[in-house]
Protein backbone atom coordinates (compact mmCIF):
# COMPACT_ATOMS: atom_id res chain seq x y z
CA UNK A 1 0.00 0.00 0.00
CA UNK A 2 1.93 3.44 -1.13
CA UNK A 3 0.91 6.20 0.47
CA UNK A 4 1.04 9.94 -1.31
CA UNK A 5 0.83 13.48 0.58
CA UNK A 6 -1.94 15.69 -1.12
CA UNK A 7 -2.32 19.41 -0.15
CA UNK A 8 -5.96 20.17 -0.40
CA UNK A 9 -7.94 23.47 1.18
CA UNK A 10 -8.23 24.02 4.81
CA UNK A 11 -12.10 24.05 4.21
CA UNK A 12 -12.26 21.04 1.65
CA UNK A 13 -15.05 18.83 2.93
CA UNK A 14 -14.25 15.70 3.55
CA UNK A 15 -13.73 12.74 1.07
CA UNK A 16 -17.04 10.70 0.63
CA UNK A 17 -16.83 7.06 0.66
CA UNK A 18 -16.33 5.23 -2.46
CA UNK A 19 -19.60 5.28 -4.85
CA UNK A 20 -21.30 8.51 -2.98
CA UNK A 21 -22.64 11.52 -4.35
CA UNK A 22 -19.42 14.08 -5.09
CA UNK A 23 -19.27 17.05 -2.74
CA UNK A 24 -15.83 18.84 -4.31
CA UNK A 25 -13.14 17.51 -1.90
CA UNK A 26 -10.82 17.77 -4.67
CA UNK A 27 -8.97 14.59 -3.55
CA UNK A 28 -9.46 12.50 -6.86
CA UNK A 29 -7.95 15.58 -8.75
CA UNK A 30 -5.47 16.15 -6.73
CA UNK A 31 -4.32 12.49 -7.33
CA UNK A 32 -4.50 11.96 -10.84
CA UNK A 33 -6.08 13.49 -13.58
CA UNK A 34 -9.27 12.80 -15.51
CA UNK A 35 -9.19 10.94 -19.01
CA UNK A 36 -10.10 14.58 -20.43
CA UNK A 37 -7.19 16.20 -18.42
CA UNK A 38 -4.45 13.44 -19.56
CA UNK A 39 -5.24 14.43 -23.21
CA UNK A 40 -5.73 18.84 -22.27
CA UNK A 41 -2.37 18.61 -19.65
CA UNK A 42 -0.15 15.43 -20.87
CA UNK A 43 -0.08 14.76 -17.39
CA UNK A 44 -1.54 11.13 -15.98
CA UNK A 45 -0.34 12.44 -12.01
CA UNK A 46 -2.23 15.21 -10.26
CA UNK A 47 -2.71 17.63 -9.12
CA UNK A 48 -4.92 18.23 -12.08
CA UNK A 49 -4.35 21.80 -13.83
CA UNK A 50 -7.80 22.52 -14.18
CA UNK A 51 -8.92 21.66 -10.18
CA UNK A 52 -10.00 25.01 -9.18
CA UNK A 53 -11.36 26.17 -5.30
CA UNK A 54 -14.55 28.14 -4.59
CA UNK A 55 -14.37 30.45 -2.12
CA UNK A 56 -18.19 30.57 -2.31
CA UNK A 57 -19.43 27.72 -2.18
CA UNK A 58 -16.25 26.02 -0.06
CA UNK A 59 -15.57 23.04 -2.18
CA UNK A 60 -13.43 21.95 -5.56
CA UNK A 61 -15.16 22.42 -8.89
CA UNK A 62 -13.33 21.12 -12.55
CA UNK A 63 -12.48 23.91 -14.34
CA UNK A 64 -12.74 22.09 -17.21
CA UNK A 65 -16.60 21.82 -16.45
CA UNK A 66 -16.86 25.41 -15.26
CA UNK A 67 -15.19 27.21 -17.39
CA UNK A 68 -13.63 25.21 -20.48
CA UNK A 69 -12.82 27.96 -22.69
CA UNK A 70 -9.93 29.16 -20.08
CA UNK A 71 -8.14 25.69 -20.69
CA UNK A 72 -9.35 25.18 -24.49
CA UNK A 73 -8.16 28.58 -25.82
CA UNK A 74 -9.65 27.18 -29.55
CA UNK A 75 -13.29 26.67 -28.34
CA UNK A 76 -15.77 29.36 -29.19
CA UNK A 77 -17.21 31.21 -26.43
CA UNK A 78 -20.85 29.65 -28.15
CA UNK A 79 -19.72 25.96 -27.88
CA UNK A 80 -18.13 26.40 -23.67
CA UNK A 81 -22.18 25.15 -22.98
CA UNK A 82 -22.05 21.96 -24.81
CA UNK A 83 -17.99 21.01 -24.03
CA UNK A 84 -19.61 21.76 -20.37
CA UNK A 85 -21.76 18.95 -21.32
CA UNK A 86 -19.81 16.93 -23.08
CA UNK A 87 -16.81 16.47 -20.86
CA UNK A 88 -19.39 16.06 -17.35
CA UNK A 89 -20.23 13.27 -19.66
CA UNK A 90 -17.28 11.48 -20.57
CA UNK A 91 -15.79 11.63 -17.14
CA UNK A 92 -19.20 11.11 -15.41
CA UNK A 93 -19.16 13.93 -13.29
CA UNK A 94 -21.89 13.81 -11.26
CA UNK A 95 -22.34 10.15 -10.69
CA UNK A 96 -20.61 9.65 -7.48
CA UNK A 97 -16.64 9.41 -6.07
CA UNK A 98 -14.73 6.89 -8.35
CA UNK A 99 -11.86 7.90 -5.77
CA UNK A 100 -10.63 4.65 -3.96
CA UNK A 101 -7.68 6.94 -2.33
CA UNK A 102 -8.39 6.98 2.17
CA UNK A 103 -7.65 9.58 3.58
CA UNK A 104 -5.40 9.48 6.72
CA UNK A 105 -6.10 12.89 7.81
CA UNK A 106 -4.29 16.54 8.19
CA UNK A 107 -0.60 16.73 8.13
CA UNK A 108 1.35 17.30 11.28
Amino acid sequence: MSQEIIRLHHAAPPKPAEGEPCNGCGACCALETCPAARLRFRQKKGPCPALSWSTGANRYHCGLLTAPGNYLGWLPRAAEPLASRLLARWIAAGKGCDCSAEPLGPAV
